[in-house]
């Protein structure tokens, strides 16, 4: 009897981690302390989707910091998490580490009055403060963030491992919000739920 209701939990609690996504575009993070799904906003920011689709698979050049020349090939593999602000966010896409990387092109803003940082999960492009100056650097929020609503284009959100975003953002760090020990972006993997 026990062995049958425990068998029976098990069950209920795989179909429970195995629930089924929505239609639509995923892009799934895997990094050293898990797996962050977000979902992103094909319809709403066609452009940024466009180009972070394009680096996560290599179909977009950017430029590599080695040898200076544009390459092909996924820009998201084995790179770090630069940039840990506790309660606030993270950041990667630099090849570099270092949070100054220029990938060879920016793109433009697309902010629409719907789409705001008024929670944590949100994944947006990052950008040197100005407008239309984002690239390949993205960021996920940790929590309401309100105040970068209208600075950056939000083109997705997290909708599984949200917890590991609010790990990742707790780790200890040191000078420019950068962590003691990487934390690595292992790959992004786009995955299209029809």
């Amino acid at each position: 009897m026990i062995r049958a209701a425990c068998a029976i939990f098990l069950l209920a609690a795989s179909a429970f981690a195995q629930k089924e996504l929505p239609s639509g575009l995923y892009a799934v993070f895997t990094t050293s302390e898990g797996t962050i799904t977000a979902r992103l906003y094909e319809k709403d920011t066609p452009n940024s989707v466009r180009t972070f689709v394009g680096l996560a698979t290599g179909t977009i050049p950017w430029l590599d910091p080695d040898t200076h020349k544009m390459v092909k090939r996924p820009l998201y593999d084995n790179i770090t998490f630069h940039r840990i602000m506790p309660g606030v966010m993270i950041q990667s896409g630099d090849p570099t580490g270092k949070g100054t990387h220029n990938c060879g092109f920016t793109i433009r803003d697309e902010i629409l009055p719907g789409l705001r940082f008024d929670r944590g999960g949100m994944l947006a492009m990052a950008n040197i403060g100005k407008p239309d100056s984002g690239g390949c650097q993205f960021f996920i929020t940790v929590a309401n963030t309100d105040w970068l609503t209208g600075k950056h284009t939000i083109f997705g959100e997290v909708v599984e491992g949200q917890e590991i975003v609010t790990k990742i953002s707790l780790v200890p760090r040191g000078a420019q919000d950068k962590p003691h020990k990487p934390v690595v972006l292992e790959s992004v993997t786009i995955d299209r739920v029809a």
